[in-house]
């Protein structure tokens, strides 16, 4: 396997993961300024910021927690 390959692949795979962690951040329920924060970290310097979404981005504690809070938003609108 000639080495170009594994560098094309390589970046394949960045920017598919790159593209979820972006997903994943505009599907979150932050304040639209922290998502900015988040989004700019990550395209700019994407291996970090990628990193640091799965370190410290927002977290789902259990579904329990996360159905409540969904059915509550439904009821208060």
């Amino acid at each position: 396997m000639q080495t170009e390959y594994i560098w094309v692949a390589s970046a394949i795979i960045l920017l598919l993961v790159e593209f979820w962690a972006i997903s994943c951040v505009l599907r979150s329920g932050g304040h639209a300024t922290s998502r900015l924060m988040w989004l700019a970290i990550i395209i700019f310097v994407p291996l970090f910021g990628m990193l640091a979404w799965l370190i410290a981005g927002p977290r789902v504690h259990n579904s329990r927690a996360l159905h409540h809070r969904a059915h509550r938003s439904r009821t208060h609108q």
